[in-house]
């Protein structure tokens, strides 16, 4: 979701135009793009409206839409993803909804997003991040890192997409709407089954007192009368209250768990584990993925199990084990620490020896360093220089000759 926009006060409480929103909507749902993108999108064109004092788009282009993109990077500083995404979002307005197609959507600039490396915490740190989560919300922790799943991936999670007997999850609808399979780990087996009997108790309360069944993707609920009151739908991780439907007004449902009630569980147990790194629910995908390739699996396997489409996005975790210059040792981690090297500075003349091994310097009354660092802090031996005439060679009176 993008960041709030601070709207310009004078308009700020202006009702924005409900035909085009409502047609923007249409159209969003019409290339079914998921009801994030719709609700980003709406955003930033509802922001884009206010920004211009409340007057339609149809009257406005390319200037208005880069005076507010140029509001949005210079005086709110938002970074370079939340840019472009606001340029999607007024694109998609002007081309989709409105139908127009001019020259200055080719030319206004695009920003490019600079490569960024993951978040990723220590075996150690998972250990102690998931420990303070405390009963409520380890098993969701636990069932992040030990899959990989994205935070909203685990929390659509259905009954029907568990297989004890293969060990298997499956992932529907994922990112780009594409399903996968991951790995159910072992040590949740039990722990997920009682979190299936907590979530049969909420179902058959809700069958007793007739509330309306669970959302289903696709129409399905018109094909399938009788699909969205089945305990097969349901929801592993369900809401302990009912909530509004945001596609069918006036519809109250159980809904799976909302997203922030375990980030600010989470955010709570970074502080109670003491770990200092601006970690997210998604950081225990990226620590997932690196954790794995530490272990020696194989990174087409570590492609499929995160749903990558290429595997260059995976490779993205290669870079963080390279992270202090992989196997090269720092020359300074060759020093000894500095209080050994004030035993008194090599005395002019003193003849050296060979380098002594680590630890012996002392005894031979060298500094204790290694061979290396010696072979380039050795004084010079003194030595006796003959001065002789210098006789040109033959080569050099025959070039003086012309």
């Amino acid at each position: 979701m993008p960041s709030t926009i601070v709207l310009p006060e004078p308009h700020a409480s202006a009702p924005v135009p409900g035909g085009l929103i409502e047609q923007l909507r249409r159209s969003i749902r019409y290339m079914h793009f998921s009801i994030r993108t719709e609700q980003a999108y709406v955003h930033w064109v509802k922001a884009f409206i206010h920004f211009h004092a409340l007057r339609h788009p149809s009257e406005m282009g390319g200037v208005e839409v880069e005076a507010f993109l140029t509001w949005l990077a210079a005086d709110r500083q938002v970074s370079a993803a939340t840019h472009k995404q606001a340029l999607s979002a007024l694109l998609f307005l002007y081309q989709k909804v409105l139908g127009r197609q001019m020259p200055w959507m080719d030319q206004i600039g695009r920003p490019k997003a600079a490569p960024r490396l993951p978040v990723v915490l220590s075996h150690d740190e998972v250990a102690r991040l998931l420990a303070s989560l405390g009963d409520e919300h380890c098993l969701f922790g636990q069932l992040l890192y030990g899959t990989g799943m994205r935070l909203l991936e685990g929390l659509r999670l259905r009954v029907k997409d568990i297989d004890f007997s293969r060990r298997a999850i499956i992932v529907r609808d994922g990112k780009g709407s594409k399903d996968r399979v991951v790995m159910l780990p072992s040590s949740l087996e039990i722990p997920l089954r009682r979190q299936l009997q907590a979530a049969h108790t909420i179902w058959s309360a809700d069958r007793a007192e007739g509330v309306p069944g669970v959302h289903l993707p696709f129409a399905l609920s018109r094909k399938y009368l009788r699909a969205p009151e089945s305990w097969t739908w349901f929801w592993v991780f369900p809401q302990a209250q009912l909530s509004d439907d945001p596609r069918n007004e006036g519809l109250r449902r159980r809904h799976h768990q909302h997203e922030q009630l375990f980030q600010r569980a989470f955010k709570r147990a970074l502080g109670a584990a003491a770990i200092a790194k601006p970690a997210t629910p998604h950081t225990l995908r990226h620590s997932f993925a690196t954790h794995l390739l530490q272990s020696g699996y194989d990174i087409r396997t570590v492609q499929e199990l995160l749903g990558h489409s290429d595997v260059s996005t995976t490779m993205i975790y290669t870079h963080v084990l390279k992270l202090g210059g992989g196997a090269v040792r720092s020359p300074l981690d060759g020093l000894e620490p500095l209080g050994a090297l004030d035993s008194g500075p090599v005395q002019h003349g003193t003849p050296l020896r060979t380098a002594p091994g680590p630890g012996s310097g002392a005894a031979q009354g060298y500094p204790s360093m290694r061979r290396a660092t010696l072979r380039h802090t050795r004084e010079p031996d003194p030595c006796y220089h003959v001065h002789c005439p210098a006789t040109p060679s033959s080569t050099a009176a025959a070039i003086s000759a012309f």
